[in-house]
Formats: C-alpha cells, structure tokens, sequence
C-alpha cells in the first residue's frame, strides 16, 4: 500500500496531478485545498504528498489522494468514518482549509459545514454527530503562508538589469551601488525596496 510519494510533476489536471516516481507515473486525487497550495508549481518540479490509498471489492481500480501534511490525511480519515461520506465525496468537500472544517465541527456550526461542496444540512448534522469533541487537534493546524519571497539574487539582478540597459548605468558602478544598498538595509525584499535603497544611497553622496 502507497502512503507517501515523493518524485515529478508530470501533470497537472483540474483536481489531479501526474506524479513520476522511480520511474512509474502516479494519478493522484487532489482535495481543492491541496491543488490551490500547489499553485506555483510547474511541471517537471519536485513534490511530495501523504497518500490515502483506496481500493475496495467495490472499487478494485486503486485511487491515490495526495496531502501535503500528514495531519491533514488523518484528518481526511476521521472525515470519511462519517456515514454517508466516501473518499470521493470528500475529496470534492474539502474547499477550505482543514483548522476551519475542524473549528466549525467542534462549534457545531451546522451553516458553515453545509458551505462545503456536497455536504448538505443532513450530512452536516451527521458530521458534527459523529466528530464532534474529536477535532481541536486538527483545528490547532498553524495557516499556511502561501506568499512566496523572491530570493535576494533574483530580485538584485532585475535591478541590475534595468540600471544598465535602461537607466545607462556601468555595470562595475550599478553592482557597487547595489552592495552598498544590501549592505545599508539587509531587510530589503522587493526590487521596488531596492531601488529606493539605492536612490537613497545615491541622495547621501554615495
């Protein structure tokens, strides 16, 4: 049984990825919150994903649902212990972060789990009835911070950049200018920060 792949992205579909793997290609299902974490993603790009693996008399075609937290794959079992709710269905459910469908459970906020895709009121009353007093591990998962920073190279030579081909700048003096920037603020993260450095360098005579 598959419970972890590490290995390629292969492709990507709406709610599915393509993951290769030593050599073997893997379909594995994405819940809605896992695909939108893996928005920057490109093909060909490493990833790796906690495996539910389902396969049943009923169902003898295996089916792989990816997570990118162990927690949340626990989480994904205690919700598929609720009568009524299968694997597929709450792949399709899961649209909003984890901690909230746990914090809504242990609220009993029948409203807020009816929000989910698929589930309605009864399905709700069935979920709260059988999870309730079981979630606040899962309603303790810290939020992601999806908010990618630019590394320091990356953003330094865009300025570079600009500074000789288009402001006509040298580039011994454009790099100098640069350095003493980084050097002044080392909290700069943007190329818009560092071009303001700059210029501030510039207005001290340096």
């Amino acid at each position: 049984m598959i419970g972890y792949i590490e290995g390629k992205i292969l492709n990507k579909e709406e709610e599915r990825i393509l993951v290769l793997s030593n050599q073997i290609g893997y379909e594995v299902l994405l819940p809605t919150i896992v695909m939108e974490s893996l928005t920057d993603k490109k093909i060909g790009e490493e990833i790796s994903l906690y495996i539910f693996y389902q396969q049943t008399e009923r169902q003898p075609k295996p089916v792989l649902i990816g997570f990118n937290l162990e927690v949340e794959k626990e989480f994904f079992q205690y919700f598929i212990s609720v009568e009524d709710i299968g694997p597929l269905k709450a792949v399709k459910a899961l649209t909003v972060p984890i901690r909230e469908i746990a914090t809504a459970i242990e609220a009993g906020e029948i409203n807020q789990l009816t929000k989910l895709k698929g589930i309605g009121r009864r399905t709700a009353q069935k979920i709260i009835a059988t999870l309730e007093g079981k979630m606040g591990k899962f309603a303790l998962i810290r939020p992601e911070d999806r908010k990618v920073e630019p590394p320091v190279e990356d953003f330094s030579k865009q300025v570079l950049d600009v500074m000789i081909k288009q402001l006509g700048h040298r580039m011994g003096d454009a790099r100098q200018m640069i350095d003493r920037a980084l050097k002044r603020n080392c909290a700069i993260k943007t190329a818009e920060e560092l071009f303001e450095e700059v210029y501030r360098g510039k207005q001290m005579g340096e």
